[in-house]
């Protein structure tokens, strides 16, 4: 059994998400989701609406996102999946800090592999995603970003790794993520200098796919996403989450599919090998990498500059 392929493929309606604005449930929620409805039926928002804390990544946070995520992924009505923020200015500060203050060395790092498995969820939702960057997305933020497939930003937003200027490194997924957009060298550039970057900087390097003039309202991006997700919304569905299947199974491997049609011809290839093969060889090159940046993290929160101020 393909269990990649059908996880991409099996859809489950979970009608409590549907519905054009935060059911009751939802209120007062750090989370919440949205499914429009009418034309733009098959685009569902999740809104992050944390304001006391510029919607940083808390534990109600973490918890209520990979909530969402868990049931928004068997929901056969979500086509296109936008990461939007609740408060003005803002998209995600990163990494709530101050929780982690009050934490033991041994909650650290389970919270830290949390916001790990977060980011992977987030990478693998079968549908597209989208990031709506109308503010700042700094440190974890930005690597919540770019766990997405698609970035938009107002060109007023600031963003960045900043995690080097607080004794850490970007914990997760930014070492793995961001070299994977913009090419080792630049990578390594932004994560030495922790420099913030605009988001007219951001498109020019590839790192948002579109940046837009802010709004008086402060929700340009937003808009932009939407408008992005309308274009995508009437494309064949299943030839689209394929699609991203074979993107994001494809720029993993290697050597191996060489070795693979070398042997076998590439006439008797069949998916099933293809992506079994494939599957191996993103568990080597992902899981590996993500476990070197979670060793190297954890060495460097052992460290006296850690999480020392701007």
């Amino acid at each position: 059994m393909l269990r990649t392929l059908a996880s991409a493929l099996r859809w489950r309606p979970l009608e409590k998400t549907r519905g054009c604005a935060s059911s009751p449930v939802d209120a007062g929620r750090e989370i919440q989701v949205r499914a429009l409805e009418g034309l733009d039926q098959g685009i569902t928002e999740i809104l992050m609406n944390r304001p006391s804390a510029r919607n940083a990544l808390g534990n109600v946070f973490v918890s209520q996102l990979l909530e969402a995520l868990a049931q928004l992924r068997e929901d056969r009505h979500v086509r296109v999946l936008i990461f939007r923020s609740g408060v003005k200015g803002v998209f995600c500060a990163g990494a709530d800090l101050k929780e982690r203050e009050q934490m033991s060395e041994a909650e650290v790092g389970v919270f830290v592999q949390r916001l790990r498995g977060l980011m992977n969820e987030i990478a693998a939702f079968p549908a597209p995603t989208i990031a709506a960057m109308d503010g700042f997305a700094l440190g974890g933020g930005l690597e919540l970003a770019l766990a997405c497939d698609l970035r938009v930003a107002a060109s007023s937003a600031v963003m960045g790794l900043i995690e080097t200027t607080r004794g850490l490194l970007p914990g997760a997924g930014g070492t793995q993520r961001l070299p994977r957009c913009l090419g080792v060298a630049l990578a390594k550039e932004l994560i030495f200098t922790g420099r913030r970057l605009s988001g007219m900087q951001a498109q020019a390097l590839g790192l948002v796919n579109h940046a837009v003039a802010q709004n008086e309202e402060g929700n340009a991006a937003y808009h932009r996403a939407l408008a992005l997700a309308q274009e995508i919304l009437p494309q064949a569905p299943i030839a689209v989450r394929l699609g991203k299947l074979a993107i994001d199974r494809g720029i993993e491997v290697g050597d191996s599919y060489h070795n693979i049609t070398a042997h076998m011809g590439w006439h008797r290839v069949s998916l099933s090998n293809l992506l079994e093969e494939s599957m191996k060889q993103r568990v080597v090159d992902i899981a590996s990498g993500m476990a070197i940046e979670g060793i190297c993290y954890a060495q460097s929160s052992l460290t006296s500059d850690c999480c020392r101020t701007l």
